[in-house]
This record gives C-alpha cells, structure tokens and sequence, in this order.
C-alpha cells in the first residue's frame, strides 16, 4: 500500500511540474491511474475479483463526471460558435479590469450556485475568450472564476458535488445550508476578489473585431442559441431535483435538445455556410485532453478511497486532533491536494446521522470548507481541472498567483462562519 502513495505522489509531482519537464498531465494522470490500481490489485487480501469489483463503482462514478464535462463543453462551445456570448458581451460596459473582475466574480459566484461550480467556469471561461485579448489576463481572471464558482457552490445544495452529496444523504437541508454558509461564501469570494482588484491594471483590451466577427449568425439566432444553451445548462439541476437521476443523463438529454435545435435552425441553409455551426464540429473543438486528465487524475485518487488510505487519514484526525473545528478544516485544505468527494463520503461514515443529526455544525462547516478548500491548487477542485485544461493553466503559476487569494478567501470564510455560529448558538 505504501507504494501506491509514493506512486500517486511522484505523479502528482510530474503534474505539477508539467511545464518544465514538458511531459503532458493527462499522460501522467493515466499512467498514475494504471499503475496504482495494478498495485492494488497486487496487493489487496480481497482478491482481484474484488478490486474489479471496486474499479468497477469508480469507473462509474468517474464516467459520470466525465459525460458531464463533455456534454457542458459541448453545450458550451456551440453557443460560442453561434456568437452567444455577445448577448452578455455586449451589456458588460466596463472599460478597466478592475471593474470587469467584480462583475465577472459576481457572475460567476451566483451562476454557480444554480448550475454548479464546475460548468459555471467552463461557462465564464468561454466568456473571457469573448472579452479579453491578453492571454495573461485570461489565466488571472480564470484564477478568479474558480475561487468565485467553488465559493457560490459551496452554499447551494446543487453548487457542488460535496454539498450535494451532503444534502442528498440527509446531513443538510436546503434552506439551513443557504442561510448558515451564505455569508462565509460571500465572504470567501469577497477577500480574493478585492486583494485581485489592486492587482489588475488598465483598461480592458478586447479580441480583434475579425476574430470576434468571424461567426456570420443573425441576432436572433445568437439570442436563441444563448438561451438555449443555458436553458438546457440550468435544465440539468432541475432535472436531477426532479427525477433523482444522475446530472450526466440531464446534460446529455439537453445536448440531444440543442443538437436538434440547430439541425432546424440551419436546415434551409447551404452545407458550407452552416457546417461549421454543427454541433458535430463542436464535439470536435473541445478540449479532449482535459478530458483525458480527468478520467486519469480521478481513476487514481479513488484507488486512494478504495484501498481505505483516505477514511484512515478521517480517522487519524478524529483520532489525534478530537476537535471538530480543526479536523474539517484540515479536510478542507487537504482537498485541494485529492479529491473532496472521497474525503467527504469518508466522513459521512465516521459521524453517524444518530450521534450528528442534520444541520449539526460539523456537516454546514464540512459543506463550505470541503466546497471552497480545492481552490487553494488549481487540481484541487472540479472548476479548477476544467479551467487547467481549458486555459492551460501551469500548476506553479496558479499556486503563486492565485493560490494566496484562494487561502485569505478559504480562511476569511472560516472565520466568518465561526462567529456566525457562535452568535447564532
């Protein structure tokens, strides 16, 4: 078992190292996958029909994520292909930098909490592209973007995979969750967003109006492909609300909905003044990659959950530290180094609902800190894989420039919650 952690160390080295060693992250993260579960195999007492078995449930789980971020990607880039953007482009009216990132953390915090953490910012990084030209100023904004989307996910039980997974096992309920950890969220992506707004110079220089231009769509089918795209985006939670089915089977539905929507919007016109507008060029402008490095990066931390390294590392907190306040609040910046979906899941099974009833401070305090903590590494949360991969994003540049935001915000939000508490208690 040891080697399985110096394997899924030494790998998460080379992630992080991508850029200087020029090894890509996805063929690491696939190789880390590989290798971890063939030790595992070797040395789990279950047997290897048993580790199948395990491979088998996180294979399943991983898909689900993987199909939603295609599906989001998709959705996404054909509302772009269509110059959907413009439709909020075009109303944002600041001029300096230090505006547009209040506006942009402001979108992105609310979005979040009514999509989720992870297609807000494929969504709002999209919407940079449409709006900045520097590259670097991207990279910054998307910094941002990922600490507003996990801070708004945080709050909302269909925001963030651990909220809701919180809410959907009866630790939370809606409306106590939205009153207890609103103010701490605010809070966590207020501090970024003003230390960021003294960092940020000048004016806003948009893309070349050729390359803004370039899509040749009438303002009615730009306003329909917008509102399409993010009615079948918004349709997802309602869907999950609804039918208590996965959020992948909503998106997929939702892409089959537009899919159709721009067969019958484009069908009286020439083959070639259209067959860039398909969704079929869609699927193959994103960013396979990205998802390449996430089938990998997830496949290799839930060997972590499956080999019981991750609810031994609960129950050595709970064991050696006893308080509750630390404990969760070490989850919370350990999930910016794996996954916070196995670190919560292990939790839930070390406080019983019997002995911790719902809405008890451990699962409200759990369900901001694990929600916000993964903003502190860019491979730390869902938002933060899909703007690596979207704005190839360095590991070393987000841990220096964004990383410090992300911990004045993480910390700002924990103390926030804390007074809150002990007024309200």
């Amino acid at each position: 078992m040891t080697m399985i952690a110096v394997v899924f160390v030494l790998c998460y080295a080379l992630i992080a190292l991508e850029h200087p060693i020029k090894i890509n992250k996805s063929a690491t993260a696939l190789i880390a996958a590989g290798v971890m579960w063939t030790l595992y195999s070797f040395a789990s007492p279950l047997g290897v029909e048993a580790v199948i078995h395990q491979l088998t449930e996180k294979l399943a789980e991983t898909a689900a994520i993987v199909f939603f971020l295609i599906g989001a990607m998709t959705i996404v880039e054909v509302t772009d292909s269509h110059g959907g953007f413009e439709v909020i482009t075009s109303r944002i009216k600041a001029t300096k930098l230090s505006s547009l990132l209040w506006i942009i953390g402001f979108i992105s915090f609310y979005l979040s909490s009514i999509l989720d953490n992870m297609t807000t910012t494929i969504v709002m990084v999209a919407l940079m592209k449409r709006l900045l030209k520097d590259h670097k100023q991207r990279l910054f904004f998307a910094g941002i973007i990922v600490i507003a989307a996990n801070a708004g996910g945080a709050w909302s039980p269909i925001g963030d995979v651990t909220t809701t997974m919180l809410w959907i096992g009866g630790q939370i309920t809606t409306l106590n969750i939205m009153k207890t950890t609103w103010i701490a969220s605010v809070i966590n992506a207020m501090v970024p967003l003003a230390i960021a707004s003294f960092m940020v110079k000048g004016n806003i220089v948009p893309p070349d109006k050729a390359e803004k231009d370039a899509v040749a769509t009438t303002q009615f089918e730009k306003n329909l492909m917008f509102f399409m795209g993010m009615g079948c985006l918004i349709f997802v939670p309602v869907f999950k609300a609804i039918t208590h089915l996965p959020p992948y089977l909503g998106i997929l539905l939702s892409l089959g909905v537009l899919w159709l929507v721009g067969e019958f919007l484009h069908r009286n016109k020439p083959e070639e003044d259209f067959d860039h507008l398909r969704l079929t060029k869609a699927l193959k402008r994103i960013d396979m990659a990205s998802v390449v490095f996430f089938i990998g990066i997830l496949l290799a931390v839930a060997t972590l959950s499956a080999n019981g390294m991750l609810p031994a590392l609960s129950q050595w907190l709970d064991a050696r530290l006893g308080n509750q306040t630390l404990i969760v609040i070490i989850i919370g910046l350990v999930s910016a180094i794996v996954d916070n979906i196995p670190l919560v899941a292990a939790s839930m099974g070390m406080y019983p609902l019997s002995q911790f009833p719902p809405d008890s401070f451990i699962w409200e305090f759990m369900a901001y800190c694990a929600g916000t903590g993964g903003s502190i590494l860019i491979i730390g949360s869902a938002a933060g894989v899909a703007a690596m991969g979207l704005e190839k994003i360095e590991f070393f540049w987000y841990a220096r420039r964004i990383g410090p935001l992300a911990f004045a915000g993480y910390f700002a939000g924990v103390a926030a919650y804390l007074v809150q508490y002990n007024l309200l208690h």
